[in-house]
């Protein structure tokens, strides 16, 4: 990953896996605000302008799938919806990629991320999700709303290619300071 002509030196040390994430804006006041209204007010719409900001992120090259991190069982319940789901239909309508939101899952419910330090965030998701089916050398990039350490999006990812995916990238809507 390269930002002009200096590399990044966030990825210099990216572990193998997930080959190329993108973000659309930095987890600015206002990007916090529409990410909030998204997952915790019921907003459910906004995923419509966030999916515009997202839609010329390079992960999302023809043919690719996108593939919605999932939420566990209980925050599922409580929400209502699934806010990476959303803004994969979102994207998928603009772009044209179609969805598979049945290839990853969650194989254990994990507690809130967001309080956590880097360290605690990695522990927390490390082995959370599955492949529920065969990736079947497919080109995918998973959707999600914020990008803070990677925890998430690399163990999808790992479950992702250990089920023969060709190539796995990611893009959300945030990313968060580091």
């Amino acid at each position: 990953m390269v930002e002009g002509n200096e590399a990044c030196t966030f990825c210099a040390d990216w572990p193998s896996g997930l080959e190329q994430v993108e973000s659309a804006v930095f987890l600015d006041e206002g990007a916090r605000r529409t990410v909030h209204a998204l997952k915790y007010r019921g907003w459910w719409r906004v995923a419509e302008p966030m999916a515009h900001a997202m839609r010329g992120l390079a992960p999302l090259r023809p043919g690719a799938v996108l593939v919605p991190i999932p939420l566990g069982s209980r925050r599922h319940r409580r929400r209502g919806y699934n806010q990476s789901e959303r803004l994969a239909a979102a994207l998928a309508a603009l772009t044209g990629l179609r969805v598979n939101d049945r290839l990853v899952v969650r194989a254990r419910e994990t507690r809130s991320q967001t309080a956590l330090t880097p360290e605690a965030r990695r522990a927390n998701i490390a082995g959370a999700f599955e492949a529920a089916a065969a990736a079947g050398e497919q080109s995918l990039v998973l959707v999600d709303d914020v990008f803070t350490t990677g925890a998430t999006l690399l163990d999808a990812a790992r479950a992702l290619k250990q089920a023969g995916a060709a190539w796995v990238g990611a893009v959300t809507f945030a990313r968060a300071g580091m």
